[in-house]
């Protein structure tokens, strides 16, 4: 209790360039935190519903049918979105294309690959969000803590030269006051280096699944083109 007292005390006895980079260090790392923990449930939200849609997907069920159970939830102001926005994008514009008989079946499909390709890209930006801020945090906040180490031990060795007498005692607490601020540092820092490289890692997994995804289902929507084109030809 006592040396949580003393810590207090050192902080609140800070010079003020000192407090303000405290007071910076603790808003990064509270942001940062509040960060973690909403890209850790959106990434296992993600991936739980990739999980479910390939389920569906493979499982059999009509395409067309699997794209109006989609339009519900539009309907209602909340779209899609991870891997079934891609199916949607890539679904909804090959769709559109093969309505056009003066269009043939390798326009169809690159009209449907690039539609989600595009849709691959919002949905990694999306799964991207807050990510530069953890990479900024994580490479800054030592420096910006060194910083008011620095000012610190300036400040207390500035003070010691108009003492009449120089010992350590006089220059323990600057001391000490400036070297929490390099602490505080490295606890922004620390979380933030570690939850951007796993968060980064998660994204680059997610976005190579997503990517399989668009081949595999542009076989299945060249084979259905070709299968349409034939018909209209006979």
């Amino acid at each position: 209790m006592n040396e949580e007292l003393g810590l207090i005390e050192l902080i609140l006895g800070a010079s003020i360039t000192v407090q303000l980079v405290m007071l910076l260090l603790v808003l990064a790392s509270v942001t940062s935190w509040y960060m973690i923990v909403q890209r850790m449930i959106l990434l296992r939200r993600t991936d739980d519903a990739l999980l479910d849609f390939e389920e569906q997907f493979w499982s059999g069920v009509d395409l067309a049918e699997l794209y109006r159970e989609g339009n519900q939830a539009v309907n209602d102001g909340q779209p899609p979105t991870g891997i079934e926005s891609i199916f949607r994008a890539g679904f909804k514009e090959f769709s559109r294309l093969s309505q056009q008989s003066d269009i043939d079946a390798d326009a169809v499909l690159e009209g449907a690959r690039r539609a989600m390709r595009v849709a691959t890209l919002r949905e990694g930006d999306r799964l991207e969000m807050h990510l530069p801020f953890l990479a900024s945090v994580g490479s800054t906040s030592p420096y910006i803590g060194l910083f008011g180490t620095v000012w610190g031990i300036m400040h207390s060795f500035r003070g010691l030269a108009n003492a009449t007498q120089a010992t350590l005692a006089a220059v323990a607490p600057g001391i000490s006051e400036a070297l929490i601020a390099t602490a505080m540092g490295l606890f922004a820092a620390i979380p933030a280096v570690l939850a951007y490289n796993r968060f980064a890692a998660r994204v680059d997994g997610l976005i190579n699944r997503y990517d399989t995804f668009v081949d595999e289902f542009s076989g299945i929507l060249q084979r259905q083109s070709y299968a349409v084109r034939s018909r209209n030809r006979g």
